[in-house]
């Protein structure tokens, strides 16, 4: 499990559009059924969101995005390697190849992510091209992979 170097300022959960999160955020969310049979909450940074998105939201028209500092929880998170995993397998990722570097984890913490570790919630709609960098819903750490 390799740290990346330099720590991200931000990760990210993405919810997908319905339901919306509640606002206020709870203490805790409910827990997505993929990070129930990993037993993790699978994030994103800023540089392997759109993977994400457009792997898992293909048919989505917005997502909610968490924006979490990451000072906050570095204590839960675990930087897991999914090179070679299959989507479907325990820990699996759309990154067969590893391209994409260390995902973040969420491991312990009771599984929660909620309003103490969410310091934003952002709304990405997918325009006419896609997820497209410039509708990222907040002002800084805007995704960076755009070879997907």
């Amino acid at each position: 499990m390799a740290t990346p170097t330099p720590l991200p300022k931000y990760i990210y959960k993405i919810l997908p559009s319905s339901p919306p999160p509640p606002s206020p955020l709870p203490h805790s969310l409910p827990v997505s059924d993929l990070d129930k049979r990993d037993n993790f909450i699978h994030l994103s940074t800023s540089s392997q969101i759109l993977g994400t998105l457009r792997n898992f939201f293909t048919h989505e028209t917005h997502v909610y995005i968490l924006r979490i500092p990451y000072t906050g929880v570095s204590k839960y998170v675990i930087w897991e390697d999914t090179k070679g995993k299959q989507p479907d397998e325990p820990g699996g990722c759309w990154d067969v190849k590893g391209e994409m570097g260390y995902f973040p984890h969420v491991h312990g913490n009771g599984l929660k992510i909620g309003r103490e570790e969410v310091d934003e919630v952002g709304v990405w709609r997918r325009g006419s091209l896609g997820w497209e960098v410039r509708e990222w819903p907040f002002a800084e750490d805007v995704p960076t992979d755009l070879k997907i």
